[in-house]
């Protein structure tokens, strides 16, 4: 039997019911709560526990690694990851259709995320390459976002790269909904290319920015693609049947 993701039924019954209070904004404010409790809070906490009590347990580092130069530009493709959430979040197709296979969208990043941070405290591993970086090369804005990003983000949680994971997950959602507009709009079409270049910019500079092992870049991909395989059954589903039908089979409605 194929992977494919179940819909939680109590869980998302409250936002699913609550979709048109404050004339529909109620479900983006939910979505995006529910997006910074479940996903980045579990994210920064396995990360500051890791730093402050954990150690490594196995190190996936090889020489490659330390030979892949570091490209200070490639900051910028990496710290843009940040914008992928809002612009799924605009992205989407209005009404209901839309709205269930964002839910269900945000049940794989919850379970995708919970899974990786289960890895980052049973199997530790910190990210030792950062003194590879030269910071006095770098310009005002790459020194801006290294800054960042290295405040806000202890070498930590390796792998699976949850960067990876994260990233190619929205691109195949969004890829699913725009790809639709893409045939006939030049505008979808050129925001497809601008994505999927943006994602391969992203996968590289998770290593020229020194954040990440290349091992913990296979693994990102492999858990994202098995995770993007259970979904889009369930998207289909949704389409096929309907968005209403498939939330009463899923217990969403009163």
């Amino acid at each position: 039997m194929p992977l494919r993701i179940k819909p939680w039924s109590g869980f998302w019954r409250g936002p699913w019911t609550r979709r048109d209070s404050l004339g529909g904004r109620m479900f983006s404010l939910e979505v995006i709560t529910l997006g910074l409790v479940m996903v980045a809070v579990p994210y920064f906490a396995t990360n500051n526990i890791a730093s402050m009590y954990l150690g490594t347990v196995w190190d996936p580092e090889i020489g490659l690694d330390r030979d892949i130069p570091v490209l200070n530009w490639t900051i910028l493709p990496y710290a843009l990851l940040y914008l992928f959430y809002p612009v799924t979040l605009l992205v989407r197709p209005s009404g209901e259709r839309g709205d269930a296979q964002l839910l269900v969208g945000m049940q794989t990043l919850i379970m995708a995320t919970a899974f990786c941070c289960l890895i980052f405290l049973v199997l530790p591993a910190e990210i030792d390459l950062r003194d590879q970086i030269d910071w006095d090369s770098m310009n005002r804005w790459e020194l801006a976002l290294f800054e960042f990003i290295h405040q806000s983000d202890n070498p930590w949680n390796a792998w699976p790269s949850l960067h990876i994971v994260h990233s190619y997950l929205l691109a195949r959602l969004m890829t699913f909904w725009v790809s639709r507009k893409a045939g006939s709009q030049l505008a979808w079409r050129v925001f497809l290319v601008a994505l999927w270049v943006e994602l391969a910019l992203l996968s590289i500079s998770i290593l020229t920015t020194k954040q990440h092992y290349l091992f913990d870049l296979v693994t990102g991909i492999a858990v994202a693609q098995l995770a993007w395989m259970a979904t889009k059954p369930t998207l289909d589903e949704i389409g096929e049947m309907g968005p209403s039908a498939f939330a009463e089979k899923f217990g969403w409605t009163d």
